[in-house]
């Protein structure tokens, strides 16, 4: 009898997890709505980035990153560093204000984007640049 009952109640929790797995998550479509650019002094550049259809702040920032990469080629410059990023999400408008060092040579820090690579990847990931 005690063996019986165990495996009913193995069988119920492997029932119970059947029964609970999640839902398909919808598909990412996000709509990138544009970026503003505010050169602050010299080096320091100011991303203002604007998307509907973001999962979470990670998305904006990818977005900032991208704008970054792009910026920083256009100027002639192969890296930016990233400062700090400001996400605030209202209405389903998702906004981005992104603070980026731009420079020639890989600066020191941890958060140095190469500006190159990352362009390339935004490009097969379908995130606009500047």
């Amino acid at each position: 009898m005690g063996r019986l009952l165990i495996s009913l109640a193995a069988l119920g929790a492997l029932t119970a997890c059947e029964t609970t797995s999640q839902a398909p998550e919808a598909p990412f479509e996000p709509v990138y709505e544009g970026v503003d650019t505010a050169l602050l002094d010299g080096d320091l550049v100011n991303f203002f980035v604007a998307m509907r259809g973001a999962r979470d702040t990670g998305d904006v920032e990818d977005y900032a990153r991208c704008a970054a990469a792009q910026y920083a080629l256009i100027r002639g410059y192969g890296f930016a560093r990233h400062l700090r990023t400001n996400v605030a999400q209202e209405g389903g408008l998702w906004r981005g204000d992104a603070v980026y060092t731009i420079s020639a040579a890989l600066p020191q820090g941890l958060k140095t984007i190469d500006a190159e690579v990352v362009a390339l990847a935004c490009a097969e990931n379908g995130i606009p640049m500047v």
